[in-house]
């Protein structure tokens, strides 16, 4: 009778073992699979805007891709139709800040010789939602690179690294805290619980640095009843020290996109890029833009 109490708890072990050992397979799997996802979007991004290659597309694309862009048609066939308009453009980007959030990727970029996107240099994010390894799903914000802004600083330099990684879901409930607190007015009071008032460096073309930059163009465009509005806030994307927003709303009387880029250090936004872009009436597709 011992001898088949041992047995059966050495089969117990052995099976247990076996379980454990193919729950860290699957894990590492998994892991390794969104590992992948930033360099297929990078490969999907050269195909398209560097190679302008129809097989590049077909490979990183999928049949059925969904646009949001509001002046390009769903689907796969709009993409490929479009590549040689980029290669006589010569279009090419630069990708400052690459994020990923789940199966969202995030590029920061700029484009160069985009006329075709709507400017000689125009500065963008674009977000790429990935499946079965491939890209589903697209969302961007395109605004004209301003040669001199009100801080000095461009719309795209500064810190690009990704650090802090195990407070990715802290930093997002910050910023979308922030938000709903200060962006939409419910506590405007509370904007230094979530802004730095040693350090925060400002992208925005028209806005100086600091909280005091900040307040000077609040205080501006309420003179000029022109203060933008906040009313919907429909994503949240994420990765160690740089969150995104995508929200919506109304600046100068008409339908806005909100694309805001927040890093954040010590548990405060520190410094702030944004592309604002008009929402039209009518567009390609009946997708919507967020």
């Amino acid at each position: 009778m011992k001898n088949i109490v041992i047995v059966c708890t050495l089969i117990l072990v052995v099976s247990a073992c076996k379980t454990e050992k193919k729950k860290e397979i699957q894990t590492t799997k998994k892991e390794q699979k969104m590992e992948n996802l930033k360099t297929t979007a990078e490969k999907a991004q050269e195909a398209f805007f560097k190679d302008y290659s129809t097989e590049g597309v077909k490979k990183y694309f999928k049949e059925d891709y969904i646009q949001h862009n509001p002046h390009v048609p769903t689907g796969i066939e709009p993409v490929l139709g479009f590549l040689p308009v980029l290669k006589e453009g010569n279009t090419s980007y630069t990708t400052y800040r690459l994020l990923q959030d789940g199966d969202f990727i995030v590029f920061h970029n700029s484009y160069h010789n985009a006329e075709a996107l709507g400017g000689k240099e125009m500065i963008a994010f674009d977000i790429w939602r990935m499946e079965d390894g491939k890209i589903a799903e697209h969302w961007d914000n395109l605004t004209p690179k301003v040669e001199k802004t009100a801080s000095g600083r461009s719309q795209v330099d500064g810190p690009t690294e990704v650090t802090d990684l195990e407070k990715t879901n802290t930093n997002k409930a910050i910023v979308k805290n922030f938000v709903n607190d200060v962006l939409f007015g419910k506590a405007p009071e509370k904007i230094t619980e979530y802004v730095s008032t040693e350090e925060y460096h400002q992208h925005n073309p028209a806005i100086k640095d600091g909280l005091s930059g900040l307040g000077e163009a609040i205080a501006y465009l309420t003179s000029q009843n022109n203060m933008f509005k906040y009313n919907k806030l429909h994503k949240v994307l994420g990765e160690g020290n740089f969150v995104l927003t995508m929200s919506e709303g109304e600046w100068g009387g008409k339908a806005q996109a909100f694309y805001d880029l927040f890093r954040l250090k010590d548990n405060k936004i520190v410094e702030h890029w944004d592309v604002i872009q008009e929402v039209p009436s009518e567009m390609a597709h009946n997708n919507g833009k967020f």
